[in-house]
């Protein structure tokens, strides 16, 4: 058997092999059995179960083929494109130039470092094999196990390094297993590339230790555990020649060898030392999109719901009904089939949990998450969101039904509440926000609400679920939901102190005057009261809508909405010409910005 080794260090730094002849193949003997069913292994025959041992005992996978059903020579090369291979687990795999093969004049045999073929793997009947023991790139082996989803015991050691001097150790102990379990004889082994490992010594200063770590070990101490850990310790000053062994290539700087010396001496002896203070301030550590995710999840526990945390990912299907299903956002290798996308809203999956617990006797549920949504594969595209669902009698002053009050279902107010409760919570400027009438597709047209500062900023939205959406989501209502996304949020205006401004507290009688205005019907009420507020914004400090009438003694297209605007006088008590004057002021606003009048 001849090996091509074309590429050389590009994908495999060397490659060693050798044939066994006349072996018996058939079942372990019980001793392998046992250690390969105690770690989870199923036992398979002697052959495969020699080279699953010894990738668990000493961390060196191995290959065996049988070599009557290979042709020709093997060679290490990329694959070629279009070319595909059966592996050992049952799937076809398609692969490309960047991924590397072993192969013979057939074609691919072997994924390499990952996944043996079907087509030469060991039988019962198999009587001559081939062992395979090589050294492969691990950058090559993680892309191309990504590549290809597979997530094999190989690949996992050899992605993250293995021992290169125990390349051809470990294809005679596997040899030996071989004859002692299987019989044969094997031939001379053939190795082609350097399988000797490089050199690493570092220079490693003592008090590295102590600076780093705060433990004074005396130097004694230091190459004893180095030592026993089977570094190579030289030298008697301040600084220690180590060499580094060649099955540690994590190992790549002096706190490495500090680390190694604090795991064994103990990290409990790390004595506690506090930081400096300094002269200046210390700077905030959370950016304000941490300070912001954090009091949005304090605010909305504060209401009653739960936090639930749930895939990024949800079903086409559902991501195309809240706006989603771009091919962009389609995962290469979904974890299932209903994992497919990335969400570009939380509100399906908190519907899908809120439903799973109803379905289990729980239907009185209400959820909340923090999270990120996916608008594009772009990072701009992606935010940070806060949603929230509630369903059947999930109200925020308290679920489930009661004898002293009549039960009430969750309706697109509950949900108002909770985006701004989470919009107020996070920082939102709360008297510049709108509330327009209507949301996406996914909520009921005439039970919904979005949330903006002006039309180029769309915070959020928040209403009753759309019974067709619920439908096809398989939940059942009623439900209600919010998402608002936190990003969005202005960030406000830099302030020379972090301190709270002192508490201003009027010993004067506030006073209150009652307005109804008669307006189109399309006005919407938010209209009036921002009108309202600009009569008189230092004295006005609240106005709320208490009516709306809309019938007999106004005219068809027009309404009548009456607020209430609280005035607090601050030097002294406001005499009835200042009240008639702040009134007239307001009347005027509204009029110029809405065009409705004074109902007599």
């Amino acid at each position: 058997m001849k090996l091509d080794f074309p590429e050389g260090d590009a994908l495999c730094p060397a490659f060693g092999l050798r044939l066994v002849t006349g072996v018996k193949n058939g079942p372990s003997p019980d001793w392998l059995q046992r250690k390969l069913t105690a770690i989870g292994l199923r036992p398979i025959n002697a052959l495969v179960d020699i080279t699953n041992f010894l990738t668990f005992d000493r961390g060196r996978p191995l290959h065996v083929f049988d070599a009557a059903k290979v042709r020709g020579n093997l060679t290490v090369r990329r694959a070629h494109a279009g070319e595909s291979v059966l592996a050992l687990d049952g799937k076809t795999y398609a692969l490309d130039d960047t991924m590397c093969v072993i192969a013979d004049e057939k074609g691919v045999e072997s994924i390499a470092g990952i996944m043996g073929g079907e087509e030469s793997g060991c039988s019962e009947t198999t009587t001559d094999v081939l062992i395979e023991s090589a050294l492969w790139v691990p950058h090559n082996i993680a892309r191309t196990g990504r590549k290809l989803g597979i997530n094999s015991d190989a690949r996992y050691r050899f992605e993250r390094g293995v021992d290169p001097a125990f390349m051809v150790p470990g294809l005679e102990l596997a040899t030996k297993l071989v004859m002692e379990l299987c019989g044969g004889t094997p031939s001379e082994i053939v190795v082609a590339g350097d399988a000797s490992a490089p050199d690493h010594v570092l220079n490693f200063p003592l008090s590295e230790v102590r600076r780093l770590s705060g433990l004074d070990v005396p130097p004694t101490e230091v190459k004893r555990v180095l030592t026993h850990l089977g570094f190579y310790v030289a030298g008697q000053g301040e600084t220690m020649k180590v060499a580094v062994p060649s099955w540690r290539p994590d190992i790549e700087g002096k706190a490495d060898l500090v680390e190694e010396v604090v795991r064994i001496v103990g990290v409990d002896n790390v004595p506690a030392t506090p930081f400096p203070r300094g002269d200046a301030a210390f700077k905030p550590v959370l950016t304000p999109l941490q300070v912001r995710t954090r009091k949005a999840k304090r605010a909305l526990a504060a209401r009653g719901l739960v936090e639930a945390v749930t895939w990024s990912f949800i079903a086409k299907p559902y991501a195309e009904l809240f706006g989603g299903g771009d091919a962009a956002l389609a995962l290469a290798n979904p974890i299932a089939a209903d994992l497919s996308d990335m969400r570009p809203s939380i509100v399906p999956s908190l519907i899908g949990a809120a439903q799973r617990n109803a379905d289990r006797g729980f239907g009185d549920t209400a959820l909340f998450e923090v999270g990120q949504i996916f608008r594009g594969d772009k990072p701009e595209d992606q935010f940070t969101a806060a949603a929230g669902v509630r369903r059947a009698l999930a109200k925020p002053a308290g679920a489930g039904r009661f004898w002293e009050d009549k039960a009430a279902s969750v309706d697109a107010f509950d949900a108002k509440a909770d985006a701004f409760a989470t919009l107020a919570a996070a920082g939102a400027p709360m008297s510049a926000l709108q509330v327009v009438p209507g949301g996406p597709a996914w909520l009921h047209p005439g039970r919904s609400g979005t949330i903006q500062i002006g039309p180029q900023n769309v915070l959020g939205y928040f209403g009753e679920m759309h019974p067709a959406v619920l439908d096809k989501l398989g939940a059942e209502g009623p439900m209600v939901a919010f998402e608002v996304v936190l990003d969005r949020i202005p960030e406000p205006k830099a302030k020379p102190t972090r301190a709270k401004p002192a508490l201003e507290l009027s010993s004067f009688q506030p006073v209150e005057r009652d307005f109804a205005f008669v307006v189109d019907r399309k006005v919407r009420a938010s209209d009036i009261v921002r009108a309202a507020q600009s009569g008189d914004r230092k004295a006005i400090t609240a106005i709320t809508v208490f009516d709306v009438y809309e019938g007999q003694g106004i005219d068809p297209d027009k309404k009548s909405v009456a607020i209430a605007v609280r005035m607090q006088p601050r030097e002294r008590t406001m005499t009835d010409e200042e009240i008639d004057a702040i009134g007239a002021k307001i009347v005027a606003e509204v009029t110029k910005r809405t065009g409705g009048v004074l109902r007599g």
